[in-house]
């Protein structure tokens, strides 16, 4: 079950290419009231927006039990249906299992297990069968969906002993726990429902809610494209942002405290501290209560007697970087970012409950990660709007940006179905409150008109490219259109007169490049000789980036228009227009060091590149009196790299410390805690 691209990386992609054996021994039998529901309907969501339904049904009275599950939704135009079929024993232990559908617009699932006393047969994506010897104890399931199949799963582990690992098959293993009770309130009533947790079906943590007969409430997850995704059910809609917002309240920190001093001194390494000042080598850095107070030559620096000091030497001291697209859809992308050496996010359009929980449990120290600058994503309605907050008149546009402003976010982020009146709004709006707007360009817009009606700031090389290219005829075929962004003329008249509308309007381009390059692979590219982090991440990711890249008709077209792409970012970042490294996920973590080879690749120099993902967003998000830089007075956000980033940009890779506040981290500690080698 691969999933080529991640949510945003395939919209981006539709809209270039114009796509929108005998019977085994029975184990304890689970309680009767666990079991006597025969049939039930949960609502599909994602971002909270209802996009489909999951019905099953159990054949009444049969041995073995049958369930028949039907899942389907439509996303954004596309639909994505998915059929189950389960046998088991009436203790639930499994004795056939088929999956077969589609569990993303991009992932296509086609396996069957068949259970016998001694073997289990597994066939996968409709290949040949395997045969594997039969645990003891195991169950079959394959990924987030179908919910009912989560249900079961809880249901067998909790009347087999509750393991505290339970093999799955076709592939993996799970681990369950039980995290606590809540206090849910829906309509009139309030009821007290279980919480836990499964990890192992996708990467990271999912959180499941059930009721006193250990029925599925709840299921708070994320897709086979790492969006957000939330099963209900029926008549406990009105709940549904009380459990997403638990969900991501829920145990961040995953046990990782970091060395924790009011003092810290960090000596011996080389200090570029990201002004563009030459480096200061054998230099010490000085932080007292999360704040730098001193920073420069060691022989012009005292080191307290009560600091913890850390030794540098041999390593470059720099900056914390920033990643200006984000999505922090999974408390897991905490340590991810960290790891990478991230300290500052911004959060790029999310679930409004989900992203607030997460970045107020990290301000407050009870979570991991970095600090969260916030953009609320708002949509008008059409088929492809995304998530709840819509925005079809002045009266919602007030609504949402005055919501997202008292709620403590720095941005309004516009997506692809918000007309051109609408945009006028909520710039007005969010100026007004002394906000700043980004976003895609929506359907029917041009970056000229989103630029005229308030947006200060553009997500996406693609639209930039839009204003360059020559017009193609209405009834083009798809080819073509790639094949005018590809023949870009830089010096004609169309693409200097985007470059100066956009630099005399300021306005801020946020490249995602690395996004587009994954759209460059095939047999002859894989995405590893691009990215090589992709060899590192967690056993459940790795599938997802197997194969991926766009049809063999495209992709030669494909990649000319990428390396134009590249090309158009180096002519605005030498047109003086600001350029904020940002990765949209991609490859988690890793993509952020990519992102800044491509600017080198564009005509940066890395010292310009190290500075699109540090002062200057800081800059753009009216941070930087507070970071960006390694300067007295400035929050400690710093990062203790292995060689030297200024002769070879491919060296920020090597981030083997990160400094936040008063706390400093070992990076493959925290790659470790989520899955990834460091």
């Amino acid at each position: 079950m691969k999933a080529l691209v991640r949510s945003s990386a395939w919209i981006l992609l539709a809209i270039t290419l114009g796509l929108l054996a005998g019977p085994p021994a029975q184990s304890q039998a689970p309680p009767q009231s666990a079991t006597a529901e025969t049939s039930a309907k949960f609502r599909l969501h994602k971002f909270e927006q209802p996009i489909g339904e999951e019905n099953y049904t159990e054949t009444p009275g049969g041995s073995p039990r049958n369930f028949t599950i039907n899942f389907e939704f439509t996303d954004r135009g596309s639909a994505v249906p998915l059929q189950v079929h389960f046998e088991a024993l009436d203790d639930l232990t499994p004795v056939k299992f088929d999956i077969n559908g589609r569990n993303a617009r991009t992932a296509a699932i086609d396996e069957a297990v068949e259970v016998g006393s001694e073997n289990i047969r597994v066939r996968e994506d409709n290949k040949t069968w395997r045969e594997e010897p039969r645990p003891e104890k195991f169950f079959t399931i394959a990924g987030y969906a179908p919910a009912t199949m989560q249900m079961l799963l809880v249901q067998y582990w909790k009347s087999h002993g509750s393991p505290a690992k339970l093999k799955t098959f076709p592939s993996g293993e799970v681990k369950i726990e039980q995290r606590g009770s809540d206090e849910i309130k829906v309509g009139e009533k309030t009821e007290t429902l279980q919480r836990y947790t499964i990890e192992g079906l996708i990467w990271g943590r999912e959180t499941l809610w059930f009721d006193s007969k250990l029925q599925l409430i709840a299921e708070i997850s994320v897709d086979a494209e790492f969006d957000h995704f939330e099963a209900i059910r029926e008549g406990y809609e009105s709940a549904l942002g009380t459990f997403v917002g638990r969900a991501g309240a829920d145990e961040m920190a995953k046990g990782i405290s970091g060395v924790r001093s009011d003092s810290i001194a960090v000596v011996n390494g080389t200090l570029i501290d990201g002004t563009g000042k030459p480096p200061i080598p054998n230099a010490t850095v000085v932080i007292e209560n999360g704040k730098i107070i001193a920073a420069g030559p060691r022989a012009q620096i005292k080191v307290p007697k009560h600091a913890k000091v850390i030794d540098a030497a041999g390593k470059f001291i720099l900056p914390g970087l920033w990643d200006m697209h984000a999505h922090f859809e999974q408390v897991e992308w905490g340590p991810i970012y960290l790891a990478a050496g991230a300290t500052t996010v911004r959060d790029c359009g999310n679930e409004l409950e989900f992203i607030t929980a997460v970045r107020d449990a990290i301000a407050n120290g009870r979570g991991l990660g970095p600090r969260i600058l916030a953009a609320g994503v708002v949509d008008g309605d059409g088929p492809l709007a995304l998530g709840v907050e819509r925005v079809n008149n002045a009266a919602q546009a007030k609504e949402w940006v005055d919501r997202y402003y008292d709620l403590g976010f720095q941005q309004i982020k516009i997506y692809s179905s918000v007309k051109l009146v609408n945009v006028e709004a909520i710039t007005a709006e969010a100026h007004r409150l002394g906000m700043t707007v980004t976003g895609h360009i929506p359907e029917g817009m041009n970056a000229y008109q989103g630029v005229e009606a308030g947006m200060d700031q553009i997500n996406h090389i693609q639209y930039v490219a839009d204003i360059m290219r020559k017009p193609v005829p209405p009834n083009s075929k798809r080819v073509d259109r790639i094949e005018a962004a590809a023949n870009i003329d830089l010096s004609s008249p169309e693409s200097q007169r985007a470059i100066e509308f956009l630099k005399s309007h300021g306005t801020v381009i946020d490249p995602t490049l690395v996004v587009f390059e994954s759209f460059t692979v095939g047999p002859d590219r894989p995405l590893a000789s691009l990215e090589p982090g992709v060899t590192k991440v967690a056993p459940e990711l790795a599938e997802q980036f197997a194969g991926g890249g766009v049809p063999p008709e495209y992709r030669d077209a494909i990649r000319r228009q990428f390396t134009k792409y590249v090309a158009i970012v180096g002519a605005l970042h030498r047109a003086g227009i600001p350029i904020v490294a940002g990765t949209d996920q991609s490859v988690p973590g890793h993509s952020l060091y990519r992102e800044m080879e491509l600017y080198v690749e564009a005509g940066f120099t890395p010292t310009e590149a190290i500075q699109s993902a540090t002062i200057v967003p800081a800059r753009v998000m009216k941070q930087d009196a507070e970071s960006g830089t390694i300067e007295p007075g400035k929050r400690a956000d710093l990062i203790l790299v292995e060689g030297n980033p200024l002769e070879n940009i491919h060296n920020i890779r090597n981030v083997k410390t990160v400094i936040t506040g008063d706390v400093a981290y070992n990076c493959a500690e925290l790659w470790q805690s989520v899955g990834f080698k460091p």
